[in-house]
Order: C-alpha cells, then sequence, then structure tokens
C-alpha cells in the first residue's frame, strides 16, 4: 500500500511506515504522478482534489486534516468510488480563540464595549457553536443565523441574516462555501446585503474567502456601512486583494484555525480514519505529549473587571495583532508563513497565577487553575 501525505501535517511521520510505502510531498505540489499508484492522501487545503489530479490514479481514500472539503470535488469522487472524509471540528477551538483575540483587541482598542455589543453568528456548527459559547459567557447579546439548523431543530432561538445584519455591531462568519441549493454560502455577504447592515458594523470573517464578496466589503467600507473589517480568509487566496489587506482593521493568512492543537487534532481524526478505512491498527491513535508555551503562567491585573480580564488572558495566550503586522508588512509570504506558522498553544495550554482573583469567572474559558 502507499499513501501521499502533505508534508506540513504534523505528528504523522513514522506512524504509518510499518504498514505503507509513505511519501511526504508539499500539499500544493502533488501532481498526478505523484498519486498514480497511491492508494490513499491525506492531505490539507492546498491540495485540490478533482479529476485533474486523480483521473488515472489508484487513489481509494482521501482524507483532509481540516475541517472544511471544498478542495475536494466531492461528486467526483463519489461517482468514482473513491471515498473521502474531513474532520469536522478539528479546529474549532483555534478559530474560537482567533476570534476571542480579535474581540479582545476591538475591546482594549476602544471600538466595542464587549458587554454591550451585539453579535450576529453566521453558521453555528462545530465552530459557530463555540463562538455562541463564548459570547454569551462575556456577556454579549448573541443572534444566531442558521437556517439548516433553524429548518431542523425549529426557528426558536435563530433569526434571519437580513435581520441579524440590522441588529449586529459584529459579523462573524462560519459558514462551509457551497455553490448551489436555497442556502448556498458563495457571496452569501455581497452588494444587496449592505442595505440590511446596521451602519457602522464590524464583519469578520474566519470561514472561506468565496463566502463574503470582496467588492462589497470594499464598498461597505466606502460607505461607512462597515467600520472594520477582520480578514482571515480570501477570495483566489494565496492571492489577496492588496486594497482589502491594507484596510483591514486586522488581515492574516488563513490562520485561524493553525493553533497546534488543531492540526494535532486533525492528525488524530485523519489517522484513525485512514486505518478504520484499510483496517490497520491505528484507529485509537493519540499524539504525542504537545509542547508546552513558553511563558505558561499567566497573571491579571486586579484592576481589571471581569470581562477585561478575560480579554488580557486571550491576548497573553494569543495575540492576533502580531500575525496581521506580519502579513501586512509581508503580503507575499502568505503560503511560506503557514508552512511555517509559529507555535500557538490554545488557552487549555495555559495557567493561572495563585494569586488570580478572576479564576471562577475565567476558568470558564479553559485555563488551568494552579493548585492552592
Amino acid at each position: 500500500m502507499k499513501i501521499v501525505i502533505d508534508d506540513k501535517i504534523p505528528y504523522v511521520r513514522g506512524l504509518l511506515e510499518p504498514y505503507a510505502e509513505v511519501a511526504y510531498l508539499p500539499g500544493k505540489s502533488i501532481t498526478p504522478d505523484d498519486i498514480r499508484n497511491a492508494d490513499a492522501m491525506v492531505i490539507r487545503t492546498r491540495t485540490r482534489c478533482d479529476e485533474s489530479l486523480l483521473k488515472n490514479s489508484s487513489v481509494r481514500a482521501i482524507f483532509t486534516a481540516t475541517i472544511g472539503y471544498d478542495h475536494i470535488d466531492v461528486p467526483y469522487c463519489e461517482s468514482h468510488g473513491i471515498h473521502w472524509q474531513s474532520a469536522p471540528g478539528c479546529n474549532s477551538s483555534s478559530v474560537q480563540q482567533y476570534v476571542a483575540s480579535v474581540l479582545a483587541s476591538l475591546h482594549f482598542d476602544g471600538y466595542i464595549s464587549i458587554p454591550s455589543a451585539t453579535i450576529a453568528v453566521v453558521g453555528v456548527g462545530n465552530v459557530g457553536s463555540k463562538i455562541v459559547d463564548w459570547c454569551r459567557k462575556l456577556g454579549m447579546r448573541v443572534l444566531q443565523v442558521d437556517p439548516l439548523r433553524a429548518e431542523r431543530e425549529g426557528g426558536e432561538g435563530f433569526v434571519s441574516l437580513e435581520m441579524a445584519l440590522s441588529m449586529a455591531d459584529i459579523v462573524s462568519f462560519h459558514t462551509p462555501l457551497t455553490y448551489d441549493g436555497d442556502n448556498k454560502t458563495y457571496h452569501l455577504f455581497n452588494d444587496k446585503v449592505l442595505d440590511s447592515l446596521r451602519p457602522g458594523a464590524i464583519l469578520i470573517n474566519t470561514s472561506r474567502g468565496e463566502v463574503c464578496d470582496t467588492a462589497a466589503i470594499l464598498k461597505g467600507l466606502d460607505t461607512g456601512v462597515l467600520s472594520k473589517v477582520v480578514i482571515d480568509v480570501w477570495e483566489n487566496e494565496p492571492m489577496v486583494s492588496a486594497d482589502l489587506l491594507k484596510r483591514a482593521y486586522i488581515a492574516t493568512p488563513h490562520v485561524a484555525g493553525y493553533s497546534y492543537d488543531s492540526k494535532c487534532n486533525g492528525t488524530k481524526m485523519s489517522i484513525g480514519a485512514l486505518s478504520k478505512f484499510f483496517g490497520l491498527p491505528l484507529q485509537n491513535y493519540v499524539s504525542s505529549e504537545l509542547p508546552e508555551p513558553i511563558n505558561k503562567v499567566l497573571s491579571v491585573d486586579s484592576r481589571f473587571d471581569s470581562v477585561s480580564a478575560a480579554c488580557s488572558i486571550f491576548l497573553k495566550t494569543y495575540n492576533v495583532m502580531f500575525d496581521s503586522a506580519y502579513f501586512k508588512a509581508n503580503p507575499d509570504t502568505f503560503e511560506q508563513y503557514r508552512g511555517d506558522y509559529p507555535l500557538r498553544r490554545e488557552i487549555v495550554a495555559y495557567q493561572l497565577d495563585a494569586s488570580c482573583v478572576q479564576f471562577d469567572y475565567l476558568s470558564q474559558f479553559g485555563i488551568q487553575c494552579p493548585s492552592r
């Protein structure tokens, strides 16, 4: 058996070698010749799996160590008997951390007051539901937009996109990218919805670049309907709009889900799924112990109220402004930065200083408490 694996997927080297011939290749550069005799692929979003890649291959299964799968041509795979599987939810806590860092930056920069802000979460699945949870714990008013869930569960607790846009100070997108059907998400944010938007709103997109029309975002900024935009995903990436990059409050190269924790979750889920499919004894594989953050124990200014204390912790565990400043200064490093992304651990890897008086409140965000 031969398996081709993206060489940026962590904690996988050596695992499958006892059972298969394994080739580690740059995900964006995988060619039809590379997979001609392969039985399986373990990939990320940069490998487009469609007819042009798969047509003359022996690939029987594709496992993507990512939450999204729009880089897989599902109809082609299913019509040709190629099994495929994503890793749903693997990076949900990482995106939650990213959005929390964004909110903390907006709060401390004076653009919002978190307890009095209303946020619309568009797409309330694995990722969106975690955003909803933390926003509610921060005291924010949360509007949930998810027509598929509303249809399954009843409308209570959900609002339409138009209503959410008219009421929200912040709109955060967490939908998959779909091109067809009544609930397609391609250009879900477009020229037409600008008229529904509350003037001065803030837009956050960590879903897929094509969910938000770049031209509509720029128009919203031109007219003042949008006051700030946070863009982690881009239309036509790794090429990015120079105008949007310059004007974005925060601009990052598709790294919201790039915590080390999330990458290891993706590896675990993909190796488990591959092992189940091929009958290998790695179905319960668990990653090695993750590296500790450099500054594991964190203190909180005793003068902070509870929300500001939480915001300070969010920024100490991950400050999105560092990623944004680097990317704005080096826009040509989109792929390089993602490939060599610095170690970033999630909040569960950190511990509060024993002198912290806000533990009862802060612990609900997952940070550890020292033994006292």
